[in-house]
């Protein structure tokens, strides 16, 4: 991502001193014609001559209109003064006409070879991250991505957001992540993951569905607003999916439950990188609380281990009356409210067997899903 950023700045300072800066080459001229015709009414004022003559005397020259002088130029001062304001001028407006048109050309060309060169920057891609939607899921998974050194490509279709990932040096394309057209073209059938974080759960569904059809051997990560929609997700062929609401929540729960824990995993830089290893690895580092009726309360340690059958391991236990035991014995017995650091594999399998079956089933009012 780096090499390809670093290419299209090249890319832009070559443009750059082909054509030069169009924009600063017209607000220059502009200013030099101004500068001609403000001196020229001055002189035809020190003449003698009406502010409404002057500036007219003034435009007609340097457009080369031709009509007659509306006063005499019978002096040798006015003589002077017309003779350079026709030299002058004119060549300002002439300057001005091929400003006007160097602008113009560079913009087209610029916007095309722009849309060349992002086309075959996407060719080249193989093996890269697809990210559909850049708000602020997006963006933070992007600038992720970036320190990671990951190839990726974002499909947006607001232009807005699509200018801001522009400015951060991203590789984008503006469509609709919904559309097949947008995936083919963004090299679905040659990515590695796709991630959707689009903040619409219909929209994760249907490209999820769009993109297993594409490539069978795709990974998609997709991030789902309401609970019910994990299952949608995955039925549509996603492998991972985020719920950013629920692990926000669990965040506050442990910051409020467990304090000290909360504070020693997640505030330091060296249990972050330590985080990133483990998800490298496939796993997960969680705080999780065993409920009340929960298949982890009353059991110990060692007999939750061997019924989750390697899908994770408790590394710490915090009992509720604020005892913390690191690397605690198989024999340590679970009992409801306690709060465990787990390393697993996934966190839909740990929370099977720490949440009441009520919680694993997501509820809206009287309904249950």
């Amino acid at each position: 991502m780096a090499k390809l950023r670093s290419k299209q700045e090249g890319r832009g300072r070559e443009m750059g001193r082909l054509f030069g800066s169009p924009a600063r080459n017209l607000v220059s001229i502009v200013g030099f014609v101004l500068l001609v015709a403000l001196a020229a009414v001055a002189a035809y004022l020190a003449a003698g001559w009406s502010l409404p003559d002057a500036l007219y005397m003034v435009v007609l020259t340097i457009y080369t209109v031709g009509y007659e002088e509306v006063r005499p130029i019978d002096t040798p001062f006015l003589h002077f003064v017309t003779v350079a304001l026709i030299t002058l001028g004119c060549t300002g407006m002439i300057l001005l006409t091929g400003a006007l048109v160097q602008l113009l050309t560079f913009n087209q060309i610029q916007s095309l070879l722009g849309g060349k060169r992002m086309k075959n920057d996407i060719d080249r891609l193989k093996g890269h991250v697809i990210v559909c939607g850049f708000g602020r899921i997006g963006l933070m998974l992007a600038r992720e991505l970036a320190d990671g050194g990951a190839a990726f490509l974002i499909i947006e279709r607001s232009e807005e957001r699509l200018e801001q990932a522009k400015a951060l040096g991203y590789l984008c394309l503006q469509a609709d992540a919904t559309d097949e057209t947008a995936l083919l073209a963004a090299g679905v059938d040659r990515a590695r993951v796709l991630a959707t974080v689009l903040p619409d759960d219909a929209a994760n569904v249907f490209i999820t569905l769009s993109a297993r059809a594409l490539n069978r051997g795709l990974q998609i990560i997709a991030r789902g607003e309401a609970p019910t929609t994990e299952t949608k997700l995955l039925q549509a062929g996603a492998d991972k999916v985020v719920l950013p609401t629920h692990i926000g929540a669990e965040r506050i729960a442990e910051m409020v439950l467990f304090p000290e824990t909360a504070a020693f995993i997640r505030g330091s830089q060296q249990m972050a990188d330590f985080e990133k290893m483990l998800r490298n690895l496939g796993l997960d580092l969680e705080v999780v609380i065993a409920a009340e009726g929960s298949p982890a309360e009353g059991v110990t340690i060692g007999e939750l281990e061997q019924r989750a059958r390697g899908a994770f391991f408790v590394v710490q236990i915090n009992h509720g009356d604020g005892k913390v035991v690191t690397r605690p014995p198989r024999e340590t017995g679970i009992v409801a409210g306690d709060g465990l650091v787990v390393v697993g594999r996934g966190v839909g399998e740990v929370n099977s067997f720490f949440a009441t079956p009520a919680n694993r089933r997501p509820r809206a009012g009287r309904t249950t899903f």
